[in-house]
């Protein structure tokens, strides 16, 4: 079978749930609607699913035309409406200054009691600065390599791939193939990116996607079946990339070596 899109996901919010999408346009910082918004504590420190699981439990719904978000919360309760600026602020992303501006409107209010201690939601001011590894940064995982960890965590159920927090998902490839990739120019869709690096994991992924309640010893997995991978990141399962030729791309399209 020839490589192809798998699935798509973005996240708004950056710790909240995924949003599955058939299409996204990947522009040369990356797909607009990605990590457009994130949280931080009353020190201003960053805060996402290491720290609070139970952001995951949070559906966003953000149009970036009109500027309207959503958070629907797992009681039923909503907090909406159009988004407005208040007091600019710098969020530390793993080293990397983000600029932001502060929300004003329901949301922090809604956040801070739902998890129980004082929180802000912020929005980077240039779309794409908000992803972990800078501007342009795309993720790809195969899910190949999701086979390989379910047979080396000896479990039965597939792993569900909204675990990983990727961007595409590959079909078609074998485990693990995407790491070969690295330095060379791939192909997705209508759009190109140049891949650079592996994806160190975190505990974020041994949440449930849906609960944010740690349920699978995912960096244990990692660090007994992969030991001996020559890796850029620790605790390597997938890979990231920057954009080199933006364009659309959609579910089903083939993922090809330039």
């Amino acid at each position: 079978m020839a490589a192809c899109v798998a699935w798509i996901t973005v996240a708004p919010v950056k710790g909240m749930a995924l949003e599955q999408r058939t299409e996204v346009q990947l522009e040369s910082y990356g797909v607009r609607e990605n990590r457009r918004f994130h949280v931080i504590a009353e020190d201003g420190r960053l805060m996402n699913g290491k720290q609070l699981g139970e952001l995951q439990q949070v559906t966003p719904i953000w149009d970036e035309g009109d500027r309207t978000l959503v958070l629907r919360f797992p009681d039923g309760s909503v907090a909406e409406g159009t988004v407005e600026m208040d007091g600019p602020v710098t969020t530390i992303f793993y080293g990397r200054e983000v600029e932001g501006r502060v929300v004003r409107g329901p949301w922090s209010d809604a956040l801070t009691a739902f998890v129980g201690r004082d929180l802000r939601l912020v929005q980077a001011v240039v779309p794409g600065d908000a992803v972990d590894r800078g501007p342009a940064s795309v993720t790809v995982l195969s899910t190949g390599s999701l086979e390989a960890m379910r047979t080396a965590a000896g479990i039965q159920e597939p792993l569900d791939p909204r675990r990983f927090r990727m961007l595409f998902g590959i079909d078609g490839v074998g485990p693990h193939e995407e790491d070969s990739w690295l330095g060379r120019q791939v192909r997705i869709g209508n759009a190109s990116v140049a891949l650079g690096g592996n994806v160190g994991r975190c505990i974020v992924t041994s949440r449930h996607p849906e609960t944010g309640v740690r349920n699978l010893s995912t960096l244990d997995v990692l660090a007994e079946y992969r030991a001996e991978v020559e890796t850029t990141e620790r605790l390597p399962f997938g890979v990231w990339g920057r954009v080199s030729e933006p364009g659309v791309v959609r579910l089903g399209d083939a993922v090809e070596l330039a």
